[in-house]
């Protein structure tokens, strides 16, 4: 990459967290409601594995961690946030929320609240992509801790036996909600786990973008070329809990400092300053300018969107073709 666009990376992932960091902030003053995951700490993920795939071209599912994933996608970052508000206007109608943001224009096929729920459904996506005969590819962002459930098994086998075009992209942030990976899974290294399938797998740390993009690139490239699938672990760290009902007081205050060192917005930014492309001054302006477009901009959108009108309830519940809808059955 040359120096423009490691700059552009930087701040797609300094925008991420700050778009993050406002979520939070909506959640205490008690303008979004439901669940809320944050993303802070993996930023490197998403987007470095989205930065050398096709956004908007290939399909994309993940959990319910998804606001990022959207965004790379190509998602507009006003109704992503409108949705996590609730209003009209959102990207699901705001009949979704923060675990459902959707954009079919975008390829995004959904954050999904079921552990281990996409996983079938990225190899039902990769599966209609080799009948169709088109070149692109799923791609399913999964955590660690899903990978315990059953469908995970299922998933890998089939996707292997039909050399599947889909990425499997492990996120492992080292905890299940609380529970640390060393308490619940006998294999801590995930790309192993499919080597019973026979799928080729890779790991990397997961906080470099440019490392994560190179061992990305290789995985894309794979699974464009009609090999079948992949599987991609990266090793990397949430920095908030679980989600916003969770303390985090499971981990130690050395585990975070360890981590904290390892942020992928400061390992690119120092990078970027030690090789001279970019000052500190030019980061503080670059911040300064993200906080103000989400502020002025994304969360006034936000706010000043409409709610959604309680007489339309069932609207996008069935389709205009069932019996139902049309009012022919009581």
């Amino acid at each position: 990459m040359n120096a423009a666009d490691k700059k552009r990376l930087l701040r797609e992932m300094l925008f991420a967290r700050r778009f993050e960091e406002r979520c939070y902030e909506a959640y205490v003053e008690r303008k979004i409601g439901g669940f809320l995951h944050l993303y802070p700490g993996q930023e490197a993920c998403s987007i470095g594995v989205m930065e050398v795939a096709r956004p908007g071209h290939d399909y994309v599912i993940t959990g319910y961690r998804d606001h990022v994933h959207a965004i790379k996608c190509g998602s507009d970052p006003k109704e992503v946030m409108a949705e996590l508000y609730g209003k009209e206007t959102g990207s699901s109608k705001g009949r979704g929320g923060s675990m459902h943001i959707f954009d079919v224009k975008h390829r995004f096929m959904g954050g999904y609240a079921l552990v281990g729920g996409p996983f079938p459904l990225a190899a039902g996506m990769a599966k209609a992509i080799q009948m169709k005969g088109g070149d692109e590819i799923a791609i399913c962002f999964l955590g660690d801790a899903a990978n315990n459930q059953g469908t995970f098994h299922e998933t890998m086998n089939m996707a292997s036996v039909w050399k599947l075009p889909v990425l499997f992209v492990c996120e492992n942030n080292l905890y299940g909600i609380g529970t640390a990976i060393e308490r619940s899974t006998a294999e801590l290294d995930q790309y192993k786990r499919v080597c019973g399938y026979n799928m080729a797998a890779d790991h990397c740390d997961g906080q470099d973008i440019e490392v994560v993009m190179e061992h990305a690139k290789k995985a894309v490239d794979y699974v464009r070329s009609g090999k079948g699938p992949y599987f991609l672990e990266l090793k990397t760290y949430r920095y908030r809990g679980h989600s916003m009902s969770d303390s985090g007081a499971y981990r130690t205050k050395e585990e975070l400092e360890v981590w904290a060192k390892r942020d992928p917005i400061n390992i690119l930014r120092d990078r970027l300053i030690e090789a001279g492309e970019l000052a500190m001054e030019d980061v503080t302006s670059m911040d300064k300018e993200i906080q103000d477009e989400i502020e002025n901009v994304i969360i006034k959108f936000a706010e000043e969107s409409p709610e959604p009108k309680v007489e339309e309830l069932g609207k996008y519940v069935l389709t205009e073709h069932c019996p139902y809808a049309k009012g022919e059955v009581r």
